[in-house]
């Protein structure tokens, strides 16, 4: 049987390099880097550059790209688009190439190159990564892309989620599995309530972002799943 396992920060990466490149890796940015991937190809897109850094990430702007970039939650001066997934609904990035920069999420995904693949994950495209997983012969590595190095809710759910998908194809091998699939199963019916005093929440409402919230908590909107290819993220429908 295939094996799931959960990496609950991006600083914990080290501990799982043995299985790493014989595993798929799912980031997880919920809030909000890997839901407005997401979200941006469902809509359209072409492509998505992750870069772990803002001068990266201005450098392929120059090029002629899109450039998203995001620290502590807010857009950085300069770029084009945010980390708000309504930002990429717009119709004129309808086969677009964004270069895109975040506190977390890109670096957790720039960080994974090792690993056989790396998936995009995010409760909008939940089952379509379950999906695409239940096909594929590897172990499975969620790697939650917490907030600076430091464990979140909102991303170790996803990895319960996704878990509870997968429960019959794949076994939980370590706690961190075991934590994530039990804290889901506490809290799916009613995850806003569950998540109600994350840190993370009350980071985004002190921003007014409150329907940011609540659309990256929807399960199943989209069938796409990100790919990392080389250093561009392109999307597959499953």
């Amino acid at each position: 049987m295939k094996n799931i396992d959960v990496c609950l920060t991006p600083d914990l990466l080290h501990l799982h390099k043995d299985t790493l490149e014989n595993s798929i890796v799912v980031v997880a940015d919920v809030f909000r880097a890997t839901s407005c991937m997401v979200t941006a190809f469902a809509h359209g897109v072409d492509c998505i550059i992750p870069v772990a850094t803002i001068e990266e990430c201005r450098q392929w702007q120059e090029r002629g790209y899109y450039g998203a970039a995001e620290r502590n939650a807010k857009m950085v001066e300069g770029f084009e688009l945010n980390n708000s997934p309504f930002s990429y609904m717009d119709e004129r990035l309808r086969g677009a190439k964004i270069a895109m920069t975040t506190t977390n999420g890109t670096l957790a995904i720039t960080r994974s190159r090792n690993a056989v693949k790396v998936l995009v994950g995010s409760f909008l495209n939940l089952e379509a990564v379950a999906r695409y997983l239940r096909s594929q012969s590897y172990d499975v590595l969620v790697l939650c892309a917490g907030w600076k190095g430091r464990p979140n809710l909102e991303d170790t759910l996803f990895a319960g989620a996704l878990i509870e998908r997968l429960k019959e194809e794949y076994s939980m091998m370590e706690d961190s599995a075991i934590m994530a699939w039990r804290m889901y199963n506490q809290g799916k019916n009613n995850l806003p309530h569950f998540l109600a005093n994350s840190s993370h929440i009350r980071r985004l409402q002190r921003l007014g972002i409150h329907k940011d919230i609540t659309y990256c908590l929807q399960h199943d909107l989209f069938d796409v799943v990100p790919v990392l290819r080389g250093n561009t993220l392109v999307c597959i429908e499953v």
